[in-house]
């Protein structure tokens, strides 16, 4: 009887606890700062609407096929075309992925799964990654116009040029999502795999990475979503603001579309600014795309634990 009282009383002090703190988040000072908070919220997303519907707006004149299979036209604007950036873009970014996805994901799982975290070197590593992330893109640029220097290359403005200065743009967040991914992956995993006589490789390779692989696809692609709309470190490059020409190889000179935005918003006449926030749709559906497969691969890989 007396052990029934006292689950009795504790049950009920639970519930007199509870029912004091849900008390505390009707004051005064919680409501203020929830408000606050959907405030912020509703600002945010407003402005972006706002402003996307305004350069569809503005675009809307130049939604046609000639946007898109057009070169650029300083003669005929109103008729002036982003074939060249599509197809630059298009180029920069498969090359890109070549570059870095493999490279970004050898690292991380050296890093989670290899690297001795006690050595000087691995922590310098570390803290090294954590800095890079925040680097601003122009430095990318700057340090891609050296290594194309040194590979001897005197034209920088070509495919692999722009795709070397995107690979190290988003090679530590590769890394850094890869990372997150392989350590989400259960201890247990592993040592069952260990356990009946897989080696650590083996184990990597046929456990370890197939099961984060919502992860990793959900990290390079967001990667590869930030470096699509990148033009600092392109500019670094010389990369051209305008030309009429299909590109054919990570050898050939090229354009992006986020350079062609450039040129034609610091343009005066009517037909180039609207082509250029007719290419920002163009740009952003890109993104948009990039961002749902994203989404895509992470529900159809993903594993409950």
């Amino acid at each position: 009887m007396s052990t029934v009282s006292n689950v009795a009383v504790k049950t009920a002090r639970e519930t007199v606890q509870l029912t004091a703190k849900r008390s505390k988040e009707q004051t005064p000072t919680a409501l203020i700062f929830l408000g606050l908070l959907w405030f912020s919220l509703f600002f945010g997303v407003a402005v972006l609407v706002a402003l996307i519907v305004d350069t569809a707006i503005t675009g809307w004149p130049r939604f046609d096929m000639n946007l898109l299979t057009n070169y650029d036209s300083t003669l005929f604007p109103e008729k002036t075309g982003f074939r060249a950036g599509i197809l630059g873009t298009a180029w920069l970014m498969v090359t890109t992925a070549v570059l870095a996805v493999p490279l970004g994901i050898g690292a991380a799982v050296y890093l989670e799964e290899y690297a001795d975290r006690d050595r000087w070197y691995n922590r310098l590593i570390e803290v090294n990654l954590q800095n890079l992330a925040a680097v601003p893109s122009i430095v990318y640029g700057l340090l891609a116009v050296g290594v194309m220097a040194a590979l001897g290359f005197e034209r920088k403005g070509i495919v692999l040029g722009g795709a070397i200065a995107l690979s190290l743009l988003i090679l530590p967040v590769i890394i850094i999502t890869t990372r997150e991914a392989i350590r989400a992956v259960p201890e247990e995993i592993r040592s069952g795999s260990l356990a009946l006589g897989a080696t650590v490789w083996q184990t990597t390779w046929r456990q370890i990475l197939p099961s984060a692989v919502p992860g990793i696809a959900t990290g390079t692609i967001l990667g590869l979503s930030r470096a699509i709309g990148e033009a600092a470190p392109l500019l670094m490059l010389g990369i051209p603001l305008a030309v009429r020409f299909d590109p054919t190889g990570i050898f050939s000179e090229m354009t992006a579309l986020p350079m062609q935005i450039f040129f034609m918003t610091s343009q005066s006449q009517i037909e180039f600014q609207q082509a250029a926030a007719a290419a920002i749709i163009v740009l952003l559906v890109m993104v948009l795309a990039l961002n749902g497969l994203a989404i895509y691969i992470r529900n159809k890989f993903q594993r409950s634990w």
